[in-house]
């Protein structure tokens, strides 16, 4: 197939583009590379710099290129941005989405594979959650893929336009030979916080918290690793074409691991490559988070017979260091 993946010159997309194409695809990339880098893609790969604000070049890009399917991770995914400006969000993210269905319903048909997310459950009262878990999200970025998933449910209803949405917990890790990777301009993520701790471009790490009803007392998150959620984006796509649809799917391990072991399994990384341990300090909870907050993935594991690959701690924080390490300031390197 040939398949549109809009923002794939992000961290996710990236990653993804080069998994369709392993699988057997063809990729048409279309990025406003506002946070995305073309040096993420592979050589070859067609770029339409334009942004899902602009309908035209979207029906455009639909009818020039005639895309069998489409993978839309295009948004803006920073929740605290989101809080402080929510129009910006809900213009980019929601307009841009519904820009995007408004474009295929008019000139290609072709199923999508939506790029959502796990904040769309908020703080939940289950752990792991399940897909049926009521949708309370607290942030307007989780509020905005919400509104996105309900349009493509509704664009479904009324066009015919097959849907899978890949709601997806906290993505980490690289390519293991450290060409691509994270490369966020606001650093929020608790690994490559600490990997840029080690680069010494930040202090220290903090812990916000050790009193939580968990094993040691810190927060609890399911981690992901980019290349298994790929994978996740890859089958979605072969099983829209296969005749699936109206399908929503947790990614995630179904375990999670605790903030200090996180930091102690970064710490045997670093003392691998010769490195001391990071400098941590305990700080008060920050309002909001949750004690534990883990994927139920049986539904995807059955459908699609996804497995993650990725589930040593150390394995997937050692290949996120292969990126931070040989490009400390990302694709400025």
């Amino acid at each position: 197939m040939k398949i549109l993946v809009t923002g794939g010159a992000g961290y996710i997309g990236s990653h993804t583009v080069r998994a369709l194409m392993a699988a057997g695809h063809s990729v048409v990339v279309l990025d406003n590379l506002s946070s995305g880098n073309a040096r993420a893609l592979p050589d070859g790969v067609p770029l339409v710099r334009a942004d899902l604000l602009d309908l035209q070049a979207v029906q455009d890009t639909l009818t020039t290129h005639q895309p069998d399917a489409v993978v839309h991770f295009a948004a803006l995914i920073e929740v605290g941005e989101s809080m402080s400006q929510p129009g910006r969000y809900y213009r980019n993210n929601v307009v841009g989405s519904l820009n995007l269905l408004t474009a295929i319903a008019a000139t290609r048909k072709i199923p999508v594979v939506f790029s959502s997310t796990a904040a769309l459950y908020g703080d939940a009262e289950v752990s792991p959650i399940p897909e049926d878990a009521p949708k309370q999200p607290t942030s307007v970025y989780g509020e905005t893929k919400l509104m996105t998933e309900q349009m493509i449910v509704a664009f479904e209803r009324a066009h015919g336009i097959r849907s899978i949405r890949l709601r997806y917990f906290n993505v980490c890790g690289a390519l293991p030979d450290g060409s691509i990777g994270e490369n966020h301009a606001n650093k929020t993520h608790l690994i490559e916080l600490a990997l840029l701790t080690a680069l010494g471009q930040r202090e220290k790490m903090m812990i916000f918290g050790d009193d939580y009803p968990t094993r040691d007392g810190t927060c609890i998150r399911d981690y992901i690793h980019v290349l298994d959620l790929a994978d996740a984006h890859v089958r979605a796509v072969e099983a829209l074409q296969e005749g699936s649809g109206d399908t929503a799917y947790n990614v995630g391990l179904g375990h999670g691991f605790t903030v200090r072991e996180v930091l102690d399994a970064v710490d045997e990384v670093l003392a691998d490559s010769g490195q001391g341990p990071l400098k941590r300090e305990l700080a008060p909870r920050r309002a909001g988070d949750p004690p534990s907050l883990v994927a139920d993935s049986a539904r995807i594991r059955a459908d699609l017979g996804w497995t993650p690959k990725y589930t040593d701690l150390k394995g997937i924080i050692e290949t996120a260091w292969a990126w931070h390490r040989t490009h400390p300031h990302g694709y400025q390197d």
